[in-house]
C-alpha cells in the first residue's frame, strides 16, 4: 500500500513540475511579463479612429445632401400645385440621391437611417405625384433609386396631395376632375391595402389609416359638390322654361 501511494504521490509531484514547466514557457499566463509594452495598441486605436474619422465625415454629409433632397422635393411639389414646369427641380433631385447613394455605397448602415428614409421617401412623393400629373407609368422604387419602404411610404403621402388637387378643382366648380383625383387616391389605397406586414418590417399602417380618412372626408366633400351642381343645374332648367 505504501509503494501505492508513493506511485501515486510521484505522478501528482510530476505533473506539478509538467505545469511549472509550461508556465515558464508561457511567461503571460503568470504575469511575468506585464511589463511588456503592449506594441500593436497603437496601431489598432489609431485604425479605429480612423475608419470612425471617415464614417462622421459621410454622416455629415449624408445630412446635407438629405436635407437637400427633402428641400427640392418638396419645392417641386409646391410647383406642382402652382402648375409650374419642375423638371429642372426633379432632375436636380434625382442627380442629388444618386450623388448620396455613391457616397453611402461603403456605409450601408448610414442609407438605412432616419434622415435618409425620410428624404427619400419625399423624393417618391415628388416623382409620383409628378408621373400621375403627366398621365405617365410611374416610376418604381429601382427607377428613383430608393427602398421599397421608402417608397411605399411616399406612395401613402401621394394621397393627400392628390386630395389638395381634388379640393381645388372642387373650388373651381370642376367635379369631373376633382372625382378623378379621388378615383386615384382610392387606387392608391387599395394597393397599400395589399401589405399587412409587421410595423418593423413597413410602418404602412399609420399611413393607410390616414389615407383612408382623407379619401372619406374627399368623397364627401365631391358627393356635397356633385349633389349642389345637379341642384343648380336643375333650377338654371326651371328659369330657362320660365
Amino acid at each position: 500500500m505504501l509503494t501505492t501511494l508513493a506511485v501515486v504521490g510521484s505522478r501528482s509531484v510530476g505533473r506539478w513540475l509538467d505545469s511549472l514547466r509550461s508556465l515558464e514557457a508561457n511567461p503571460q499566463i503568470t504575469g511575468w511579463a506585464i511589463h511588456a509594452p503592449m506594441k500593436n495598441l497603437d496601431d489598432v486605436i489609431e485604425e479605429i479612429e480612423s475608419r470612425l474619422d471617415e464614417k462622421d465625415e459621410v454622416r455629415e454629409l449624408t445630412i446635407k445632401s438629405s436635407r437637400t433632397i427633402a428641400r427640392l422635393s418638396g419645392s417641386a411639389i409646391q410647383g406642382m400645385h402652382r402648375g409650374q414646369d419642375v423638371d429642372s427641380q426633379l432632375q436636380e433631385t434625382r442627380e442629388e440621391i444618386l450623388k448620396l447613394r455613391s457616397l453611402l455605397k461603403d456605409h450601408p448602415d448610414l442609407y438605412h437611417t432616419g434622415i435618409v428614409e425620410n428624404a427619400m421617401q419625399e423624393a417618391c412623393e415628388a416623382f409620383l405625384v409628378q408621373a400621375i400629373l403627366d398621365a405617365e407609368g410611374l416610376p418604381s422604387p429601382r427607377d428613383i433609386g430608393v427602398t421599397d419602404t421608402a417608397y411605399l411610404l411616399g406612395l401613402g403621402d401621394v394621397v393627400g396631395e392628390l386630395r389638395r388637387f381634388s379640393l381645388e378643382h372642387l373650388r373651381r366648380g370642376d367635379i369631373k376632375l376633382a372625382s378623378a383625383f379621388l378615383e386615384k387616391m382610392e387606387r392608391i389605397l387599395d394597393a397599400l391595402m395589399r401589405f399587412d406586414y409587421p410595423t418593423a418590417l413597413v410602418a404602412l399602417k399609420r399611413k393607410q389609416d390616414v389615407a383612408r380618412s382623407l379619401i372619406e372626408k374627399t368623397r364627401g366633400e365631391v358627393a356635397v359638390a356633385a349633389r349642389s351642381q345637379e341642384l343648380a343645374d336643375k333650377l338654371d332648367a326651371v328659369r330657362g322654361k320660365l
